[in-house]
């Protein structure tokens, strides 16, 4: 589906702490984090269907699966079809 095609219902900004993450073992805290940011945003936006832009992926498993980053900057839109769509702030 285009982004044309769904109209813009809310967007917001959002700074998600990764700390939570510090607790798993090390070579799983990169992908925890995946996992963290969708339910972070799916709660927030009150949405099941969330769709990760590659960037925000890349940018979590930059330094490694062993070493992510403590906190992501992230912009958040969500479309009248329930969409919600995370990128890179």
């Amino acid at each position: 589906m285009s982004e044309e095609a769904s109209e813009v219902e809310i967007e917001r900004q959002y700074t998600i702490p990764l700390r939570v993450v510090l607790g798993t073992p090390r070579w799983k805290r990169a992908a925890r984090a995946i996992r963290f940011v969708r339910a972070f945003v799916s709660r927030h936006m009150k949405s099941d269907n969330v769709k990760l832009d590659p960037k925000v992926s890349e940018f979590i498993w930059s330094r490694g699966a062993k070493k992510p980053p403590k906190r992501i900057k992230v912009k958040v839109v969500r479309y009248k079809d329930g969409l919600v769509k995370v990128e890179l702030a």
